[in-house]
């Protein structure tokens, strides 16, 4: 699928790729289908990431244009020079290194503990929550952090999220863990949550969670990707990243 929308009426790019591109446009592709940090609405890219996008081209002072790209095809679109720029809450991982290059992260999603309402567990220490039963979705970073760090609890990995908050409904699970942002948007939008509740977050291991979510490139482009971080830290620095996320997330994102 691809749509493009430009933004600024400014000249195209010149001169080659690479150390020494000229940028005076940058082709930017997003997933659009991971609210709220990208989205469809009537058929046009929206969400954190697009109106993040936009302030950063400003900043940068080029033409900016959105396509829409599915998440398989996102990296090989990249690299066959379809777009310049990947900002598709892309996490930073040591895999996606091995083919592209990222800025450094804008976004460091943290986790949360969610208990049920009727046995709310604050003390999420490892021996807070020693003899407890952890819940865990299968898949992700999560499994292995629990397993490593919570070694006097009892692990229970679950295919889904639904099922775990019907375990913690029902008391046969103490809390489950999970990324913030998905908790808070289940607790927000399903009936089915109303019994729950975060309780804390989990500190950012870096070893376990990644460095975050950052704006991916081809390795080649070390100018654009100057470019990307100088706007990256000014939109942060005045407080316009802060604005912007505030619209988006009820929690600090970075």
């Amino acid at each position: 699928m691809s749509l493009i929308l430009n933004f600024m009426g400014l000249p195209s790019k010149v001169a080659a790729e690479g150390s020494h591109a000229v940028w005076q446009t940058v082709r930017i592709a997003s997933e659009g289908a991971r609210p709220p940090y990208n989205f469809l609405e009537d058929n046009k890219l929206a969400g954190f990431e697009i109106d993040l996008a936009r302030d950063l081209c400003a900043r940068m002072k080029v033409t900016c244009t959105f396509t829409a790209q599915d998440w398989d095809g996102l990296i090989p679109g990249l690299l066959d020079n379809q777009y310049d720029a990947i900002m598709a809450a892309m996490e930073i991982t040591d895999e996606a290194r091995q083919k592209i290059d990222f800025t450094k992260p804008y976004i460091r999603m943290p986790s949360a503990f969610m208990s049920s309402k009727q046995n709310v567990i604050t003390d999420t220490t490892p021996n807070g929550l020693a003899g407890k039963t952890i819940g865990v979705e299968s898949g992700g970073t999560h499994p292995a952090y629990v397993e490593d760090i919570f070694k006097q609890s009892e692990i229970r990995t679950y295919a889904s999220l639904e099922e775990a908050i019907l375990d913690l409904a029902e008391g046969r699970l103490d809390v489950f863990i999970g990324d913030k942002d998905a908790l808070m948007d289940y607790i927000k939008t399903r009936r089915e949550a109303l019994c729950c509740i975060l309780t804390s977050d989990v500190p950012r291991d870096p070893a376990y969670f990644g460095d975050g979510i950052g704006i991916g490139l081809r390795k080649q482009d070390t100018v654009l990707k100057a470019m990307f971080e100088k706007a990256l830290d000014a939109s942060m620095a005045d407080g316009t990243f802060a604005k912007l996320s505030s619209k988006y997330f009820d929690f600090q994102i970075n």
